[in-house]
């Protein structure tokens, strides 16, 4: 039977997943030298040096055509264009274009609104320097069963695992993971732990039903999903949301423990203060993952301990926490040494040892805009990328609203700028997630 056939059989499919995974845990090659440290082990490795930049971008008022648009930068070290925009493709529209991510073949990226919960899948492959739209998903909350929101885009083998941040019925936080076959069938829905059903997941005091990440570790066979908050916020604008006390309330609190394989929750995590992107440590023998806390600045670490039981824990602060720094995006370095950490408030990004993943210590900062959100790095870390936007309605305004791509090299003292893209005097909009693309995937 062909992958393709197996893949529609429903609940066939966790057995595949399953065999899949122990298989590719065991045989997977070392990843290459040049890939993101945040991608999903199932896919395919960049070879060699990156050589594009695919920019899901959010369309902005008065900014070009206004719509949203994935836009391409050469990042080639050699080539006349490098640090440039040479390829820009709108969609029409602006979905709250958010994130973005490949298929485990790197084939395709699929990239999804926020707002009306549509999903672009883009081919990469066919020309990887000028990416065309394969295929537009138009009916993800009817297809989930009332999922809203597509978030994380994760490969698995045959499959992208999509995290939702809401639902369609009162547009909070309470929602589910979505999965879906690489040709864009819908496969399975599974709804987060909360007080009223834990699906047999431990921990109901802390249930709440968020998701934002998520997560694998194929050895340990692990997934972990993170909480953020649900449709009725992130379409706020910011300013009024600090200020509604009810709105405050309406955050995710918690990292939850799956089964890989069944997809089964296994336990509940209390971690106050909306915990956002998780990274999954490489190293064989390093069975942990950091997350941060967006309201609380600070970095958690999720861990098996001696017993083989798993732990959440706070283990640093970010900046002075009574400021509010915001982190948001992270990244952390393939020898599973250096942690970045990007803080919206002061356009901060910040680099921490986390040697000892139990006691995480700044080493370097640097002031990168007026405000930051995404970060991206070579697997050699001697490159990294930061964009800016973080929601339409939670940008900040005026001067402030900088809306730009930065690259820098890192020599493991200083990051040193290389070029930067303004997006809006491009007339492209607010620049959102980064991923990286290369001809040494298809050239063979």
């Amino acid at each position: 039977m062909q992958l393709s056939s197996v893949l529609k059989t429903g609940r066939g499919l966790i057995a595949l997943t399953a065999l899949g995974s122990l298989f590719l845990a065991a045989a997977a090659p070392l990843p290459a030298v040049a890939d993101e440290t945040c991608q999903s082990p199932y896919m395919a490795k960049i070879t060699g040096n990156e050589e594009y930049i695919y920019v899901w971008t959010l369309g902005m008022k008065g900014v070009g055509d206004e719509s949203d648009k994935l836009v391409t930068l050469d990042v080639r070290p050699d080539s006349a264009t490098y640090g440039q925009v040479i390829a820009s493709l709108s969609v029409g529209g602006r979905h709250e274009a958010h994130h973005s991510g490949f298929t485990d073949d790197r084939r395709y990226l699929w990239a999804g609104g926020l707002d009306d919960s549509a999903i672009y899948v883009f081919d990469v492959h066919t020309d990887p320097a000028k990416p065309t739209l394969h295929k537009t998903i138009t009916n993800f909350v009817d297809a989930s069963g009332g999922v809203v929101g597509p978030h994380t885009f994760y490969a698995l083998p045959g499959r992208m695992m999509i995290s939702g941040l809401s639902n369609d019925k009162d547009h909070g936080g309470k929602t589910a993971l979505v999965e879906y076959a690489n040709g864009g069938d819908h496969i399975s829905t599974h709804w987060l732990p909360d007080p009223g059903d834990m699906r047999g997941a431990g921990g109901q005091q802390a249930a709440d039903g968020y998701n934002y990440d998520v997560r694998v570790l194929p050895r340990k066979n692990v997934m972990l999903t993170s909480s953020f908050t649900g449709w009725s916020n992130y379409m706020m604008d910011f300013g009024k949301m600090l200020q509604d006390a009810e709105a405050m309330k309406r955050f995710g609190k918690t990292v939850t423990l799956w089964d890989l394989h069944t997809r089964q929750p296994k336990q509940v995590f209390s971690v106050p203060g909306a915990p956002l992107e998780i990274r999954w440590a490489w190293g064989p023998n390093h069975n942990y993952a950091f997350t941060t806390t967006a309201l609380t600045s600070k970095i958690w670490l999720i861990h098996e301990d001696a017993q083989g039981q798993w732990q959440a824990k706070a283990v640093a602060d970010i900046g002075d926490p009574s400021k509010i720094p915001l982190p948001v995006d992270i990244s952390i370095g393939s020898d599973d040494k250096t942690l970045w950490v990007d803080t919206f408030m002061d356009g901060t990004a910040r680099l921490f040892d986390i040697s000892d993943p139990h006691a995480p210590k700044q080493v370097y900062e640097k002031k990168i805009g007026a405000q930051l959100n995404m970060v991206s790095q070579s697997w050699d870390g001697k490159r990294v990328y930061f964009s800016t936007s973080l929601l339409g309605n939670w940008d900040k305004k005026g001067a402030d609203n900088e809306q730009f791509v930065k690259g820098y090299d890192w020599d493991g003292t200083e990051l040193k700028h290389r070029f930067t893209v303004d997006f809006i005097k491009e007339g492209l909009g607010r620049a959102h997630l980064m991923r990286f693309g290369s001809h040494s995937l298809y050239s063979s």
